[in-house]
């Protein structure tokens, strides 16, 4: 015989509520439509009883309005400008690092080739006493192959116009044989890379003679007109 306290503990067992929150029924597969959106009158879909689910919001992009359109093509524009002018610029330092180097390089080969040059002096002395030969005349053609490598050349023959640009005159002659200044003696060669002297040649300058002296007075007679009147032997007697 049951007590009434037994009686009283099972009326007043709390109900358990399931509520099955799943978006897709496990049974059909089928999206179910959310709490709140379900027709008035619609029988519930299957396993959807107690079911609390909420309905996600999805936002939606506005509308662009002219405003908008002008204010992305001055963005656009400006972002160009710039990317050009790093262009530009860079473009620039690329020219400018090429020149540099292109100058660091030459004046490296211009100091070298000058370190050689007395060594090339000593070289043609020995040439214009005969004794360029044997182990001697082939470690000269290797200095001298080493300058053609440099691209420097040598200039300053006998016979040559003087140009004060290319000779060093130590010493100067007259002669009838020539009609303009000449290089008649090479005491030393010059040298030069391109354009660029790199050294001037020593040369001995002979001028064309001048022309003989005239008498000052043979140039004064020269110099005066003779009169009309005098050439036709004077004025008529009246």
């Amino acid at each position: 015989m049951s007590s009434p306290q037994g009686g009283s503990q099972d009326n007043e067992t709390p109900r358990v509520v399931i509520r099955d929150k799943r978006r897709i029924d496990p049974t059909s597969g089928a999206v179910r439509a959310p709490a709140g959106e379900q027709p008035a009158g619609a029988p519930p879909a299957r396993g959807e009883q107690m079911s609390e689910q909420e309905t996600p919001v999805v936002e939606q992009p506005a509308p662009q309005t002219a405003g908008d359109n002008g204010d992305l093509a001055g963005q656009l524009a400006e972002r160009t400008e710039d990317l050009q002018r790093v262009t530009a610029e860079y473009a620039n330092y690329r020219r400018r690092v090429d020149r540099d180097r292109s100058l660091v390089v030459d004046q490296a080969a211009e100091r070298f080739a000058a370190q050689l040059f007395p060594i090339v002096d000593d070289i043609e002395r020995a040439r214009d006493h005969g004794d360029l030969t044997g182990a001697f005349k082939v470690v000269a053609d290797r200095v001298l192959g080493l300058l053609d490598g440099l691209g420097v050349s040598a200039f300053g023959v006998a016979g040559d116009p003087f140009d004060p640009s290319l000779h060093e005159a130590v010493m100067h002659d007259t002669s009838s044989e020539v009609a303009v200044p000449t290089a008649t003696t090479v005491l030393r060669q010059g040298f030069r890379r391109g354009y660029r002297v790199l050294r001037t040649a020593m040369v001995a300058v002979t001028d064309p003679e001048a022309p003989a002296a005239v008498p000052e007075e043979a140039a004064s007679e020269a110099a005066t007109p003779e009169s009309p009147d005098a050439a036709d032997g004077g004025p008529a007697a009246g």
